[in-house]
């Protein structure tokens, strides 16, 4: 009957419950069951309780690592073995030295091939290769630092946009850098030892040893060369000159930008169906790079060809060679091919232009960047057009980003101008001279018109300031910037002041 079979459902369904409840004490009993006596347990939970402490602001630790580093260097190039007449170098030369080659810029008070002995320049060489290398790596590594700061969802956007410098690459990152590296410099070292030897009768030994010295000097931007006059001597030579453009160029480029690069061009070989595209800070550093490069060669190629000082007492394809290494060269190589000195004053404008913007992020060169110097450009093109928000090749450009590109280069402004006011007054040089080594210093690029050596003590310590700033300056800066990024609890009225 209906009530019978009500009946039994009721039973069947306590009974059910019953049984489910037995269930659940049972496990809840051998979860509480204990698997290792208490003390041990104890012990256990003690070690996971304290966590490893992060430094609060990495940027410093760049920049005492890089002090010391200096300091080091400065304290072995005092030593008499360093020098050619082993007399012990002065406190101001060897320190303005040290921080050149560290701060991989190329700026000298005596000459390097005469100056220095063997042992001395053996210690240079050892310190731009720290300079470039330790740039490269903690600039990369400060940029994956800032992408574990932020939150999951931008953490995955971070890794989708960079592919170059994914979460958890740190070990890839630096490995990579020091495989690209030295693999960039062999080949360079060898192309300029061939030449050496069996264009200028050299000495497989000197030929092996100069070819090293300069190749790392050029992949690293340093601009340090073994001669007097720099390349002046090799101005028609394409056989030493296109080895040290392509090396410098490389380097300056960044290794964000190469390694993927490199990826694309694996890719094609092995006929990887895979999406190919390039990310943002790839598509602008190229393009932005290109740009100021195929701008530079034209200008000063252009402003020089007459000039009989520089360009003008060359045929025409010495004037072409010398007129694109001239032209690139201030991106922040430091090699100079003619004359800097006798250059004509739009040439030496146009010159410290390019120096001040500099090269890619991530690499050996130096300046503002030439990320920073495009940003700058949308932002000034959008609001010209009334957009409200910048939009580069189908992406938004946060407003974070472009505020630290303003931070960046208004300080970048300000150190330049400071540079030059100190050393004009205590110098009797011109603007055009004191600029253009004011920006040099801070582009750590290396090229001169002359007056370094010349400059009293303090002059030397104002450029290798400039030169510690310029290094290390654009890159802890925008990642401290970055780093210390945190939400306001409120917000003051909004009220718009007069512009322009």
């Amino acid at each position: 009957t209906p009530d019978v079979v009500g009946d039994m459902r009721k039973l069947s369904l306590r009974a059910h419950r019953r049984h489910a409840r037995s269930r659940q004490a049972r496990y809840r009993v051998r979860i509480r069951e204990p698997t290792m006596n208490r003390p041990v347990q104890k012990s256990i939970s003690a070690l996971k309780m304290p966590s490893i402490p992060r430094p609060r602001n990495p940027a410093s630790m760049v920049l005492v690592g890089f002090a010391a580093a200096i300091l080091l260097g400065t304290g072995v190039l005092m030593l008499p073995i360093s020098s050619e007449t082993g007399d012990a170098t002065s406190l101001v030369t060897a320190l303005f030295t040290a921080t050149s080659a560290i701060c991989v810029t190329g700026l000298v008070v005596v000459d390097t091939g005469s100056y220095w002995s063997g042992f001395g320049e053996v210690v240079l060489m050892t310190l731009i290769q720290i300079g470039g290398l330790g740039i490269m790596t903690l600039a990369s590594l400060l940029g994956l630092l800032v992408a574990r700061r932020m939150g999951l969802r931008m953490q995955l956007v971070a890794q989708a946009e960079t592919k170059a410098l994914q979460l958890g690459e740190s070990k890839r990152v630096v490995l990579g850098v020091l495989r690209m590296s030295l693999a960039i410099e062999a080949v360079t070292s060898l192309a300029l030892a061939a030449r050496f030897h069996w264009g200028y009768d050299e000495s497989v030994g000197d030929a092996l040893y100069s070819g090293v010295f300069h190749g790392i000097s050029a992949y690293n931007n340093a601009g340090f060369a073994l001669y007097p006059d720099s390349l002046s001597r090799y101005v028609s030579d394409p056989w030493v000159i296109v080895p040290i453009t392509i090396a410098f160029v490389l380097g300056g480029l960044g290794f964000p930008v190469l390694i993927e690069v490199a990826r694309s061009i694996r890719r094609t070989k092995t006929f990887d169906h895979r999406r190919n595209s390039w990310t943002l800070h790839t598509k602008i550093t190229l393009i932005t790079y290109a740009a100021l490069a195929a701008f530079g060669v034209v200008a000063i190629t252009a402003v020089e060809w007459t000039n009989p000082d520089t360009l003008g007492a060359l045929s025409t394809p010495g004037r072409l060679l010398a007129g694109i290494f001239q032209g690139l060269s201030p991106r922040t190589a430091g090699f100079n091919s003619i004359d800097t000195g006798a250059m004509h004053p739009s040439a030496l404008l146009i010159t410290d232009m390019l120096m001040f913007i500099g090269g890619g992020s991530a690499g050996t060169a130096g300046g503002i960047k030439v990320t920073t110097f495009a940003l700058l450009a949308f932002v000034i093109a959008a609001e010209v057009r009334g957009e409200p928000s910048v939009h580069v090749m189908g992406r938004k450009i946060g407003a974070q980003v472009q505020r630290q590109a303003v931070t960046v280069v208004l300080l970048a402004v300000a150190a330049v101008i400071g540079g030059t006011v100190a050393i004009m007054l205590l110098t009797p040089f011109d603007l055009d001279d004191v600029l253009f080594e004011t920006v040099s210093a801070f582009g750590t690029v290396g090229l001169s018109t002359g007056i370094t050596a010349d400059l009293p003590d303090a002059g030397q310590i104002a450029l290798v300031l400039l030169m510690f700033i310029g290094r290390l300056g654009p890159i802890t800066l925008a990642s401290a910037l970055a780093l210390r990024e945190r939400g306001r609890r409120y917000e003051l009225p909004e009220e718009r002041p007069i512009v322009g």
